[in-house]
């Protein structure tokens, strides 16, 4: 099998170099990244500018099934929670077989979008009626076949979910599917981590959000994650809705991240899922902790959910990602672009996400999103250096927008210039090739799959 790729130009952690030959061994973990090398007698080489593999931090893979369908008006002014209501319709329909089919062939989409893992945050865990399945891992079990099939790296983020809202409101009908009780939630954690090992998934913990997990029990149930694995990355939904901010104030006289800054040990395990709507306190204190800002600027803009504030955010140096959330859009460049288009509208200012390492917009965005994404993420997938692993893409240096230019401007006109999933040629997951010419080995079987149980969704 081949262990090794040339690329007469790779993005690593410090920058772009040329010829570069990336080794990596059998477990699919780079052991050489060498910059000015000469090819070896026979190893591939890469057909353009070979990036680093995007994590994609934040995923409700059930979601992609009625993606677009909500694009129509249900309330005299619609909103995230009227969306929601739409959701939970939805989600109410889904079984087991389903999951498998419509994640099989998001994550296959994800990957030939340029996506190597996936966090997937997974709140649909019982039956219709809300009764756990005669094996209550079996929602999630069937994310992690999906997973293996795509040949995707996965993070398993199980959710616990209690109540509808701030003071431990009981929960709706539409969210019978999601409850877990504490206790409940780390037994299917001990169940679901000898799978997650032989897999090479990692596994950790979402609280969904602090509407709805009581502080008891976010308490009792990061002691219990600790017990586990002290190591296990901790996502949450926050801050995402003004209205959830104002909901927050009223019950405890604090802003969401605030509050969970003064009774969490909040640290770089965290990823703060939108986190939309802080305060300058906020920004300044949930960066110095160290924890991870989970974007997904396509979703947040579905939603009309508001605009980071990245300029504030960088300038404490937090970590950030991206995720697909919603799957409104499966797109690694394209949650890029939606990110520095949106703090262009927001700041009147071009070229917002460049740094003073990295002029180029796309470069300096893709080598962050990255770094965050792997922290998120729980795995080693930080980018082409030794230790990592070899989760690569590598974009065309034939296809039209990207010809004659460049590796940089190659990037970014990916990035920006580009149908962006059409300038992606091949992708690579733990050393192994996932997609080839730009297509996965399952595109056709996985999207008839998928085709097959959304029909199925829609006439029940």
């Amino acid at each position: 099998m081949t262990r090794s790729l040339f690329a007469a130009d790779a993005l690593l952690p410090s920058g772009w170099e040329k010829n570069v030959l990336l080794s990596w061994n059998e477990a699919g973990q780079l052991t050489q990244v060498q910059a000015v090398a000469r090819p070896p007698a026979g190893v591939q080489v890469a057909q353009g500018p070979v990036i680093p593999g995007m994590p994609n931090l934040h995923s409700h893979a059930f979601q992609r099934a009625f993606a677009g369908l909500t694009e129509h008006r249900a309330a005299q002014q619609d909103s995230f929670w009227s969306w929601r209501t739409l959701m939970y319709r939805f989600a109410a329909r889904l079984g087991p077989q389903q999951m498998e089919a419509v994640a099989t062939w998001l994550y296959a989409e994800m990957l030939e979008a340029g996506y190597t893992s996936v966090c997937e945050f997974q709140y649909l865990h019982h039956d219709a009626d809300g009764r756990p399945y005669a094996d209550d891992a079996a929602l999630s079990l069937a994310l992690l076949r999906a997973a293996q099939k795509a040949g995707i790296g996965f993070t398993l983020l199980p959710v616990l979910y209690q109540t509808s809202g701030f003071g431990a409101k009981p929960p709706s009908p539409g969210q019978r599917r999601f409850l877990h009780s504490t206790e409940s939630m780390l037994r299917l954690l001990d169940a679901l981590r000898p799978v997650c090992d032989a897999q090479g998934a990692r596994l950790g913990l979402a609280p969904h959000s602090l509407r709805a997990v009581p502080p008891d029990a976010l308490r009792d149930a990061l002691a219990g994650l600790d017990a586990l694995d002290a190591t296990a990355p901790i996502h949450i939904h926050i801050a995402e809705q003004t209205q959830e901010v104002d909901d927050c104030i009223a019950w405890s006289g604090q802003r969401p991240v605030a509050w969970l800054l003064d009774h969490a040990p909040v640290d770089a395990r965290w990823c703060l899922v939108h986190a939309t709507h802080m305060d300058a306190h906020e920004y300044r204190r949930a960066a110095a902790r160290g924890a991870v800002a989970g974007l997904c600027p396509t979703t947040e803009a579905n939603l009309g959910d508001g605009i980071f504030d990245f300029t504030a955010w960088r300038g404490h140096g937090g970590a950030w990602g991206l995720g697909s959330d919603s799957h409104a859009c499966v797109n690694a460049a394209e949650e890029l672009l939606m990110l520095e288009y949106g703090q262009r509208l927001a700041t009147r200012q071009r070229n917002v996400g460049a740094d003073a390492a990295q002029p180029q917009v796309a470069t300096a965005l893709t080598l962050a999103a990255v770094r965050g994404g792997a922290l998120a993420a729980g795995r080693a997938i930080g980018g082409l250096a030794p230790g990592q692993q070899a989760d690569f893409v590598v974009l065309d240096a034939a296809h039209l927008a990207l010809q004659g230019l460049a590796a940089p401007d190659m990037l970014s006109a990916h990035v920006f210039a580009s149908h962006r999933t059409s300038a992606v040629d091949a992708v690579w997951v733990a050393g192994q090739p996932r997609v080839a010419a730009g297509r996965h080995a399952l595109h056709q079987p996985a999207a008839a799959g998928f085709v097959a149980a959304r029909r199925q969704l829609l006439e029940e």
